[in-house]
Formats: C-alpha cells, sequence, structure tokens
C-alpha cells in the first residue's frame, strides 16, 4: 500500500520510522486556520484533514493512497499557541509556559479512497518555573522557532518539563497509540 505523510517534521516522520511503517512525504500546503467556536480537538482534527485534503485535491494520483496528515497545538488557560513568529514570540510563550500546566492537543487524519477517520489526544504537560537567561539560552538554538509552544519535548526543551499526563509522542507531534489503532479502520496492525 502506497503511504503518504503529509508533514515535512522530522519528529513525525521519525516516529513513523520507528514502528517499521514504509512511508513517503508528501507534504501538506494548506494553511493551518483556526476556527472560533471549535473546542480544540476540534481544531486539530479539522486543521488535520484540510492537509489530508488539500493533497487530495492537488494530486490526483493519490487517489488509492492512504495519506497520513497531524496538527498539533498547545492550549493555555483555553487559549492557542501555536509555532512563534520570531524569537520574541517564542520568550513570550515560555513565559507564559514557566512553572504552569498546559495541554497538548493533536489532531490525526487519515484517508483512503472515500474512507476517512480522524481523532485526537490531548496530554497534559507540566513545566518547572524557568529563569530568563534558560529561556533566553533556549531561544537562542534555535529549536523553539517551529513548533507548537516554543519547545520541543525530545529536544533541549525536555529539560523544562517535569511531568507528563497522556502519551509523551503526542506532545512530540503523533500519538502513536491512537494512530495505531486508528490505522486498523484501513487494515493496518502495527
Amino acid at each position: 500500500m502506497d503511504i503518504i505523510l503529509a508533514s515535512a517534521s522530522p519528529r513525525r516522520q521519525a516516529l513513523l520510522e520507528m514502528l517499521g511503517v514504509n512511508f513517503r512525504v508528501i507534504p501538506s500546503e494548506s494553511e493551518e486556520v483556526l476556527t472560533p467556536g471549535l473546542t480544540p480537538e476540534q481544531t486539530v482534527c479539522k486543521v488535520a484533514f484540510g492537509k489530508v485534503s488539500q493533497l487530495r485535491t492537488e494530486h490526483d494520483i493519490l487517489e488509492d493512497a492512504l495519506i497520513i496528515a497531524a496538527d498539533t497545538l498547545v492550549y493555555l488557560d483555553g487559549r492557542p499557541l501555536g509555532k512563534p513568529d520570531s524569537p520574541e514570540d517564542a520568550v513570550d510563550m515560555l513565559c507564559a509556559l514557566s512553572g504552569r500546566r498546559h495541554t497538548v492537543y493533536t489532531g490525526v487524519a487519515i484517508a483512503r479512497g472515500d474512507t476517512h477517520v480522524t481523532g485526537a489526544e490531548a496530554t497534559d504537560v507540566y513545566f518547572r518555573e524557568l529563569s530568563e537567561g534558560e529561556i533566553t539560552r533556549y531561544v537562542e538554538t534555535g529549536e523553539p522557532l517551529d513548533k507548537a509552544g516554543s519547545y520541543g519535548a525530545q529536544g533541549r526543551g525536555s529539560v523544562f518539563i517535569e511531568r507528563i499526563e497522556g502519551d509523551f509522542f503526542n506532545v512530540m507531534g503523533l500519538p502513536l497509540c491512537r494512530l495505531s489503532v486508528m490505522l486498523r479502520n484501513f487494515g493496518i496492525m502495527l
């Protein structure tokens, strides 16, 4: 089966490789638009499905391919924190997350032919108190600039995390347990 990951994320690619899934990458260019009034789960599922839809619309040859897309957002006090727009934005996000609990939501959409499924995972992440110097040094590494919430749990940002309640891989951008259950709808057993 032709499996396509609609993401340029090296973390998502590494996670699929870890599971032994043979796939190719065609990043989606769908805009990640947040729709007011949706729950966090509905938001990330809608954006993930938009990525699948965009690929299917622009690439007719993908009709029989199985397409996997995901979208991750960090929510703090009911407010979404996407990828930072600038280093200053990353500093602001990390200051807001310091010493607090936030929730990481990832929506997953999978489609093949006329069949599609979506699902969302939520994981609570607890940060320790961060100093200005720690935040500045971390942002200077460049790591937070392409990540929702301005940190990578699998990288240098891991030292900020006191504990995680839920799927760790969800915080990396692809909830593997949920993904494996969703793939069963397409006859794929991991």
